[in-house]
């Protein structure tokens, strides 16, 4: 059976050139990237609102997807929840896939998915290339305990980050990096766990939009210092740069944690799962007004919750020339704490446990039901959403940064006397369902899902905390459902839509098993 020959390929030569001794490793891997990936885009197939799918059919052995063309794709019933890389093949008409680009370019090849199909087709077989690769460079057993660390070996706070190999939980993109060759994954991705050299450009402060305090060593007179990405300096600034800082990338790959000292947000014009990752000058005018009143706000929380603060912000020249200094969440870390984000509880036997996992729901949703009724909905995915566990590894309280897509409801904020920030733009809304969704798509279809790993054991985690929780106006929508979530397949078929488009997920309290499709 052919696969993505032209990814799949192109990495094995390239990585031959650069480190032959992963390429045994890297082609091991590549039946199980596959199969991920392929998991990820039959949830998006099965869920959401595909106008080329005309009816879904749920039957004893799976489901059956009925495509406006006439054709029929059939594959396992559809746990919209699921970590694991259940599907294996699905069948269009007679014929197995176990490639999801092999599959996506055959539907494209029908009146369906649309022109953004080949380029979607491309970027799954991207996808399965890159994560065999990120997979290929783990040595797991050796390197990560699979418990939490002692209280007196807590380590550097980049290291939890760097355990999360597989990227977005949910996404069919979770690994595609267009633009770096294997040489710069190896080079820059956090799961590769490298040591990055960044640099600084300096630019007149004349030219530059600054806010917050920029600190002493990056100011030279007139003149500021940005640090820059060392990708983004050789293929899109294309210029070199003054040497600065060793640093380490944490998940988002263009934050890099400094030594003993703060996160740098860095501006790398590259398209990272869904979208090209810049620094907006509207987010860096946002930065020191978000943080000023995140402060407020975590005040609010009767010390469940900490929020980092934005140090500076710069911005020269545009987008592509830009820089955030956030503070370490390890700065909210008591002695013999751990603080993790979320996405890295995969990756320890603590969600394992009903009764921990019933405890971290209850901590989170209680957090996250009360900012909302504030008037703020967090964006609390499993990369912004991080967790304090005690030396036991309960969860004690949360950390929560990048405030840069939140939602603010003045007229919330009003109803509980406080002040809304100075802001106009794309943060500020009123409408329920906008601030519903931006919180339980990213907490409930993606923090806890993913911390989960099914619907089932995430709907008995509901079932145990939902009577409990603080009753809210928010709170019917969260007992009812369904449950909204990005539909991410939709977006990247749909590249000429902006904004987010949503989907809704069958709620989990709901879900039986053999019947979790709709």
């Amino acid at each position: 059976m052919s696969h993505s020959p032209t990814a799949e390929a192109e990495v094995a030569a390239e990585l031959k050139a650069v480190r032959p001794a992963l390429l045994p490793r890297y082609h091991a891997e590549l039946p199980g990237a596959r199969a991920a990936v392929l998991t990820r885009l039959w949830r998006g197939l099965a869920h959401e609102p595909l106008p080329w799918v005309a009816g879904r059919e749920r039957g004893s052995y799976g489901l059956t997807l009925r495509l406006a063309d006439g054709r029929a794709l059939h594959g396992p019933h559809a746990d919209p929840y699921a970590t694991s890389a259940y599907v294996t093949a699905v069948r269009l008409g007679r014929e197995r896939y176990d490639d999801p680009a092999r599959l996506m370019a055959s539907l494209a090849a029908g009146a369906g998915p649309g022109p953004g199909a080949g380029g979607f087709a491309a970027e799954l077989g991207h996808s399965v290339a890159s994560l065999a690769l990120s997979r290929a460079a783990v040595d797991q057993p050796k390197e990560w305990p699979v418990g939490i660390p002692p209280a007196e070996g807590r380590g550097e706070d980049w290291e939890w980050e760097q355990r999360v190999v597989d990227g977005h939980p949910f996404h069919p993109n979770c690994r595609s990096r267009p633009g770096f060759s294997v040489a710069d994954q190896l080079a820059y991705a956090p799961e590769h766990r490298p040591v990055v050299r960044l640099g600084t450009l300096p630019v007149p402060a004349a030219e530059c939009l600054v806010t917050g305090v920029w600190p002493e060593e990056l100011r030279d007179g007139e003149r500021l210092s940005v640090p820059v990405h060392p990708w983004q300096a050789a293929h899109v600034l294309k210029r070199s740069c003054d040497d600065w800082r060793a640093a380490r990338p944490l998940m988002s790959l263009r934050t890099l944690a400094l030594p003993g000292g703060p996160h740098v947000k860095t501006a790398l014009s590259a398209r990272l799962t869904s979208s090209v990752r810049d620094i907006s000058p509207y987010s860096v005018r946002a930065a020191a007004v978000l943080s000023d009143f995140a402060a407020e706000l975590a005040g609010r929380t009767d010390g469940l919750l900490h929020i980092t603060r934005t140090l500076g912000a710069v911005t020269a020249r545009g987008p592509e020339l830009a820089a955030l200094l956030r503070e370490s969440p390890e700065a909210y870390a008591g002695p013999g704490e751990q603080v993790l984000p979320v996405a890295a509880l995969a990756t320890t036997r603590l969600p394992r446990d009903p009764g921990w996992l019933a405890a971290f729901t209850r901590l989170t949703l209680t957090v996250g039901l009360r900012l909302l009724d504030l008037g703020v909905a967090l964006e609390a995915h499993g990369q912004n959403l991080l967790v304090v566990l005690a030396a036991d590894g309960g969860p004690r309280r949360l950390v929560y940064r990048d405030l840069a897509d939140i939602r603010i409801s003045p007229t919330r904020l009003a109803r509980h006397g406080i002040a809304p920030p100075a802001l106009t733009g794309r943060l500020v809304t009123d409408d329920e369902t906008a601030l519903r969704r931006k919180l339980f798509g990213s907490l409930v279809a993606g923090a806890l899902a993913a911390t989960a790993g099914s619907g089932p054991v995430l709907g008995a985690a509901l079932g145990a905390v939902v009577p409990e929780l603080p009753d809210t106006s928010d709170l019917p929508a969260l007992r009812r459902g369904p449950v909204p979530a990005k539909a991410l397949t939709l977006m990247r078929l749909s590249p000429g839509t902006p904004g987010d488009q949503w989907t809704d997920l069958p709620h989990p309290l709901v879900l039986e098993p053999g019947t979790v499709d709709q």
